[in-house]
């Protein structure tokens, strides 16, 4: 009889992201959830809930991409579109490490809120001309891959499937969903024929993948733990289910570089700044932490020798 293995747990896990495949299939998968990591994300910033939604899938999806390939680097996903949301970017970096922002207009999205029209919202949010980028920036190598398609169909998912249709050639499924506790997102892929197989039997095999993932829900994938899924979505097949790696919010601001940022700008332009305002405030545009520098702060800062100042 079929089953999924290992079956080790149904305690939902919080944040990890993990491999499945076929067994003796040319069909893997990922799977990725994320609860603690995806509120920390929005700690210093509350998005409307259809820009939320959106944006825990997108940070949902950078991690599914970012599994699929191997490199060192920074894997950034970026939504720009003519919207209500003119600009979302998802940054995952090879050991899921990951952060995001949205902006948006607030009326556009207001309007949204209050009247939402079920497929029709994600058109709504990003537009009618829009693209979807994803970029590689691979450390060891200091290369850089972009590959650019159009925002497409009704939802996030459907233009991450035409990424992977025109970028990387292989076809693929995509599952997304996000409310205000978690982030989740399955995806599913066809990997090249083996050697002398029956090209029919390929196709069936495939098939009966897209299958698998049709029969799941944005609410199974919300509500339900991994195994459950792979039982659900991939009856008639032994699926194996590799262990998971962590995924953490991490923003890379910190108080260097936000000094290195002012003095880049000036004493001078610092100063009037200082002048006008009482105090000199930079927020980090992805986590949205405010740091503060008073008058002494800002004359340490440009003070021959002295270290950077203490931030409140």
């Amino acid at each position: 009889m079929p089953h999924c293995v290992p079956m080790q747990s149904q305690a939902l896990p919080g944040d990890e992201v993990r491999r499945f495949i076929v067994e003796n299939r040319p069909v893997r998968g990922h799977w990725v959830r994320l609860e603690g990591a995806w509120r920390e994300l929005r700690a210093h910033k509350d998005y409307p809930e259809p820009v939320r939604e959106l944006l825990g899938q997108a940070v949902a999806a950078s991690v599914l991409l970012a599994a699929t390939l191997k490199f060192n680097g920074t894997l950034t996903l970026q939504l720009q579109g003519n919207g209500a949301v003119r600009l979302l970017v998802a940054q995952c970096t090879h050991d899921f490490r990951l952060r995001a922002v949205a902006r948006f207009d607030d009326a556009a999205v207001e309007e949204i809120s209050s009247d939402p029209k079920g497929g029709a919202v994600f058109r709504r949010l990003v537009g009618t001309d829009g693209r979807f980028a994803v970029t590689i920036e691979a450390d060891e190598k200091n290369t850089r891959y972009q590959g650019i398609v159009p925002l497409t169909g009704a939802s996030l998912a459907d233009s991450l499937e035409t990424y992977f249709a025109s970028s990387e050639q292989l076809p693929t499924r995509v599952l997304l969903a996000a409310d205000g506790e978690r982030g989740v997102g399955m995806l599913v892929q066809k990997l090249p024929d083996p050697a002398n197989a029956d090209e029919s039997d390929m196709k069936a095999i495939w098939d009966e993948a897209q299958k698998g993932i049709e029969r799941l829900s944005p609410d199974d994938l919300l509500q339900r733990p991994v195994e459950e899924l792979l039982e659900r979505g991939f009856i008639a097949h032994d699926m194996r289910l590799f262990k998971g790696a962590p995924v953490q919010f991490e923003c890379r601001c910190s108080q260097g570089r936000v000094s290195s940022l002012l003095r880049s700008l000036g004493a001078e332009e610092v100063r009037d700044v200082l002048t006008e305002q009482g105090a000199v405030t930079v927020t980090c545009e992805f986590c949205h932490r405010p740091y503060r520098f008073e008058a002494a702060d800002v004359e340490a800062l440009f003070a021959e020798g002295e270290g950077p100042p203490s931030i409140h």
